[in-house]
């Protein structure tokens, strides 16, 4: 098993992030509040309890380079928290939205992040300087429903979105004064909000949106157990596919332009990986597990009937069947949330984090072949 640590922090977790050093670890326990936990030896203990937001707290991000964490919430709004001594100060974030606050991200150079919401809207956050607060510009309506994920370009102005309304969208976030033109960004000559590209892929809806470290790929799954994988989104797409034989991945990352790591309903991070020609396909799960043996033909079929519907109820059947057991891997519930956990000063991505609805944040090392 490829888990190099299992903790288990509540009973639920929504979503999770880590500070720079990765010595704490920052989780929202599926309520209003955020839980700020640091490793002592071999034991955590919870430092800080952030308890500002009025509703569920749905996304965290821990810039790298100025400690800061931004939270965001079904009660619509968002807050910048920053530390000062041994407290966390929040500073409101005015969004402007009638719907809830529901994915969070800062960009690579950290002078914006960008809010997704059920207003169908996408909130491009940044501080001024001059009124001493943050202040946010809106890409209003592109999409038709939730905005469910977003996800940062290395260039710092492409912005990747995906929505319930079962697109995928790329949008131009430049801002006069934040961002500087650069003669090697061909983006930096685009208007803020501009479409780049509308990728209409799936016909349900789409989750975790990211962009491959170099920038070229992009990929992102959907609600129908599928992946997409999207080349030169900017020039000439081309995309693939990948139809899964089990249940639909909910999040996404790249470990290199050539792996990716899917988590999702079915409890197991899975490896994707391409070949010298670009052909991208399915190669193993992380979690090597034990399968509990089948007493009936009856017993398989409702157990693929309870994964299929997500129940842990039996059909009726004349044969005796056994009682649902756990699954026996690191996650007993849906992964939603997966972290890359990257050292300062070293590219190569080998650890990450996942999180989900069984209340654990499990660590993982992949060793990447060169």
């Amino acid at each position: 098993m490829a888990a190099v640590a299992i903790h288990q922090f509540a009973e639920c977790i929504t979503c999770h992030a880590w500070s720079p050093d990765q010595t704490m670890v920052a989780f929202c326990p599926n309520n209003s509040e955020v839980h700020i936990y640091k490793l002592f030896g071999d034991k955590w203990e919870k430092m800080h309890v952030l308890s500002k937001h009025d509703q569920i707290v749905c996304g965290i991000d821990w810039s790298v380079k100025s400690n800061k964490i931004v939270t965001v919430s079904h009660d619509r709004n968002s807050y910048v928290w920053s530390q000062e001594g041994t407290e966390w100060d929040p500073t409101l974030v005015i969004l402007r939205l009638n719907r809830a606050a529901l994915c969070v991200q800062w960009s690579p150079r950290e002078n914006k992040f960008a809010v997704g919401s059920g207003a169908k809207s996408i909130c491009i956050c940044y501080y001024e300087q001059e009124n001493d607060w943050w202040v946010s510009k809106l890409i209003r309506k592109r999409h038709d429903s939730s905005v469910t994920s977003v996800a940062w370009h290395p260039d710092n102005i492409l912005l990747a979105t995906t929505s319930t309304d079962g697109k995928c969208k790329v949008f131009s976030t430049f801002i006069k004064g934040v961002d500087s033109k650069e003669s090697e960004s061909s983006s930096s000559d685009l208007k803020f909000g501009e479409q780049i590209a509308q990728l209409d892929l799936s016909a349900t809806w789409t989750f975790g949106v990211r962009w491959s470290p170099s920038g070229t790929i992009l990929a992102y799954s959907g609600h129908n157990s599928m992946i997409y994988f999207i080349d030169d989104v900017k020039s000439t797409p081309s995309s693939q596919s990948i139809s899964l034989r089990d249940l639909p991945l909910r999040d996404i990352l790249f470990l290199s332009d050539r792996v990716v790591v899917g988590v999702g309903f079915d409890c197991n991070p899975m490896i994707f990986t391409s070949d010298d020609t670009g052909l991208w396909s399915f190669t193993k799960y992380l979690d090597q597990r034990k399968a509990a043996p089948s007493s009936s033909r009856a017993s398989q079929l409702s157990e693929a009937f309870g994964k299929l519907y997500g129940s842990s109820k039996q059909v009726p059947s004349n044969d005796t069947v056994e009682p649902s057991k756990p699954r026996g891997g690191a996650h007993e519930n849906c992964i939603t949330c997966i972290v890359p956990l990257r050292k300062r000063g070293n590219t190569d991505l080998t650890r990450f984090s996942t999180s989900g609805l069984d209340g654990k944040v499990v660590i993982w090392e992949l060793a990447i072949p060169k």
